[in-house]
């Protein structure tokens, strides 16, 4: 539903109507018209006025969801706002909001960074991510999703229990609506991690991409937000927070053919 450019559009060569101006008048008055253009994003294109660190790559525990930014009293917080109805499907408890203040996790998270990948551990860095690439293992993700379709076909089966038991018939519709959802997104993910699975990288290959990040890891400290969030974002930050322990496992995910994380899990809200 976009208009055609210029050198697309289909301009009949046998006038069918007097015209209302000339070519080169409509020519002056598109010029006009283009260069009053105001330069802004496209329709479903924002821009935020605010920088987020950890954009995308923050995941609520108890219902595996990112969590979204959002600005408050001149901090950067992500949230995770549950909808009742579907916690109640799916039989979790959830708190309505949820709630993670960006400043508690980036010191914590940079420490952590420096750390792993000081020269003297930065061979341990590496023989941990080599294992969990090992060939011969399932990867965590396809058990994980495994896991996933186990569940929601049970919940199916209760749904439909509840259905034919006499349940509102709409409150049930949704409930599976949204299990099949669920159940649909771990056979996609189950079928990635399958498929990914098949080209694990070599211990050689993954000192390789490790010594390659590493100054990046170095200078994550003095970079600018701007240029911290992408640091964040090639190293494979990934960040999953517990509300109920206050807790958020950092992992690191730099080969994305690796399924599994190594990380460290600290305490936020006062925590040290």
């Amino acid at each position: 539903m976009r208009w055609n450019s210029q050198d697309k559009r289909i301009i009949s060569k046998k006038i069918v109507h007097t015209p209302l101006v000339n070519d080169d008048t409509f020519a002056r008055v598109q010029d006009i018209f283009q260069a009053r253009t105001r330069k802004s994003p496209g329709h479903g294109v924002k821009r935020t006025r605010n920088p987020y660190l950890l954009r995308g790559a923050i995941v609520c525990a108890a219902c595996e969801r990112k969590m979204q930014g959002h600005w408050a009293h001149e901090q950067a917080y992500y949230r995770c706002r549950f909808p009742d109805q579907f916690a109640l499907a799916n039989r979790i408890h959830h708190p309505r909001n949820v709630y993670l203040r960006e400043s508690w996790v980036i010191t914590p998270l940079d420490d952590w960074l420096a750390k792993v990948f000081l020269p003297h551990r930065l061979d341990d860095t590496i023989d941990l991510m080599a294992t969990v690439a090992a060939p011969g293992q399932e990867p965590a993700a396809v058990v994980a999703a495994r896991k996933v379709i186990a569940d929601c076909d049970t919940k199916l089966a209760t749904h439909r229990a509840a259905l034919e038991a006499g349940a509102d018939p709409a409150v049930v519709t949704q409930w599976i609506t949204e299990t099949q959802a669920r159940r649909a997104r771990a056979e996609a993910e189950l079928r990635a991690s399958s498929k990914g699975g098949e080209g694990l990288m070599s211990r050689d290959e993954i000192a390789r991409l490790v010594r390659s990040i590493q100054d990046l890891a170095a200078v994550v400290r003095q970079a600018e937000p701007e240029d911290k969030a992408e640091i964040y974002r090639q190293l494979g930050v990934r960040l999953t927070y517990d509300s109920g322990k206050h807790k958020v496992l950092a992992e690191m995910r730099p080969d994305q053919h690796s399924h599994e994380a190594r990380g460290l899990s600290v305490r936020v809200r006062g925590g040290t």
